[in-house]
């Protein structure tokens, strides 16, 4: 049996329940940390699920952040430095990737309160997270506050990218099963996945191929 909710079934939920109901519509999404420094060299690790890709030349990645009316201490390192970093999440630190979205002290560095590394590149200013098999710096390009909610979109060019060689195939293609990234769905459900193929690239009045995982064909 379906269940039908309409704008007032939702607008009369406990705000919470609302909450996970409304973040697990759009169903799996990337789990990701979010490696960032103040001015003062005070490191801070959010994590973060509103990542998605928006271009690759140049090498684009947008990003949603909740509204500023709490401290948020990601965005105002990124304000401040236009640097951050992004890495995935394992399913060896999703506990505490989990953890980081606790509100500590703008003072004090979840690095260090959850147990995992930073580590810096030089010229990169954001640190990565040490644990993550797959992370990438960015440079800010843009930021705009959405009117409708508050939120704020923030656009990085990727700089740099860090992937363990296991990972990546000789056309492009990131394994990240192979790198043991996983996903999360609404707002506390994390998952591990399985492919179930690769296919070829979609052209009218063409069958569909499986490719390989070693590198496929070029679109």
């Amino acid at each position: 049996m379906m269940k039908h909710l309409t704008t007032i079934d939702i607008a009369q939920m406990q705000q919470r329940n609302r909450a996970r109901l409304i973040n697990s519509l759009s169903g799996f999404k990337s789990a990701n940390l979010v490696g960032s420094q103040d001015a003062h060299g005070c490191s801070n690790l959010s994590m973060v699920s509103s990542v998605f890709h928006l271009g690759a030349n140049p090498a684009l990645m947008g990003m949603i952040i909740r509204p500023d009316g709490v401290p948020r201490d990601t965005l105002s390192n990124i304000k401040q430095t236009k640097s951050y970093t992004i890495n995935h999440v394992t399913s060896e630190i999703y506990r505490k990737a989990h953890q980081t979205s606790a509100r500590y002290d703008a003072n004090v560095s979840e690095f260090t309160e959850v147990g995992l590394t930073e580590e810096y590149v030089e010229g990169i200013i954001a640190p990565f997270v040490m644990e993550s098999k797959l992370k990438f710096s960015l440079e800010v390009r843009e930021m705009t506050q959405l009117m409708i909610n508050n939120t704020t979109l923030v656009i990085g060019e990727i700089k740099h990218v860090i992937v363990d060689a296991l990972g990546i195939k000789s056309d492009g293609y990131i394994d990240i099963e192979a790198l043991d990234t996983i996903t999360v769905s609404g707002l506390d459900s994390y998952h591990q996945t399985k492919r179930l193929t690769r296919l070829s690239y979609a052209k009218p009045n063409k069958h569909l191929e499986k490719l390989p995982l070693s590198g496929g064909e070029d679109a």
